[in-house]
């Protein structure tokens, strides 16, 4: 299979960097082929602007969804960008790799999105009517794909817990999963997760390797998030909002999951 790493840390040297390493070599010796988008040393442009497309009137106001609707169905966007959608087109699975900064992906990360995912390459994709609004969340581009992502946090797991006071992670990460990766059709897997990154010694580095190689070793065996399909029969299009019927207990992000 192919697998496109996206990787977003300054230091090759941190944990971070050992861990993306770790992960390259693992699905290698498995006989995955493997590209890796590492930004920090790419230099990475991060801010979406005129200059993401080639042929822009140079006087026009510029516009982020239809100058890049332009470009993208022209062939005229910036080669960075077209060269990271030819990387995605070509993966089999997809891993975001990151350090959880301020509650979110590093600004270098969301700048990868927001550049590379195109008005009609990851959203502006299919029928918009009030019958259908648009292959996206479980349809779209992606569909057929995998991803997965691997994250690490300074602070404990219990301050990421349900009662913990920086939240939940899945509430935390919600975003990104439904947002960025449901949302073009990923199929999305639960995310490996580092916690306490300061606190980890050579005994606790030997047991996250041997726990991130089995989620390696089970990426195309492990269920994905049961995130509801957009256009499955559970919402009302165009209001988009869940049919009365469909979990009627249930308000927030877990409403978006289906139950077993």
């Amino acid at each position: 299979m192919n697998v496109l790493l996206v990787y977003a840390h300054p230091e090759p040297r941190s944990l971070n960097g050992a861990l993306k390493e770790f992960a390259l070599q693992r699905l290698q010796a498995a006989g995955h082929q493997v590209q890796v988008s590492d930004l920090y040393a790419m230099g990475w442009k991060a801010a979406i602007d005129a200059g993401d497309s080639l042929d822009r009137d140079p006087e026009a106001r510029f516009d982020a969804s239809e100058d890049s609707r332009r470009a993208f169905a022209s062939g005229r966007q910036s080669s960075d960008i077209a060269a990271e959608q030819d990387k995605l087109r070509w993966a089999d699975a997809l891993i975001l790799q990151f350090p959880l900064w301020w509650f979110s992906m590093p600004a270098i990360l969301k700048g990868w999105v927001d550049r590379v995912y195109a008005y009609g390459f990851a959203y502006g994709v299919g029928e918009h009517s009030d019958a259908r609004w648009g292959d996206r969340y479980g349809e779209g581009s992606m569909v057929g794909k995998r991803a997965m992502l691997i994250v690490t946090t300074g602070g404990w797991e219990s301050h990421y817990s349900p009662r913990g006071i920086n939240g939940p992670i899945e509430d935390l990460l919600f975003p990104i999963h439904h947002g960025i990766l449901h949302y073009p059709g990923f199929d999305v897997l639960s995310p490996f997760l580092v916690h306490r990154t300061s606190r980890i010694d050579p005994v606790r580095f030997d047991t996250l390797r041997e726990e991130l190689g089995k989620r390696l070793d089970d990426l195309w065996r492990t269920e994905p998030i049961a995130y509801r399909k957009q256009n499955g029969g559970d919402y009302d299009i165009p209001a988009l909002t869940l049919r009365a019927e469909v979990a009627p207990a249930q308000v927030g992000f877990a409403a978006h999951v289906e139950q077993p």
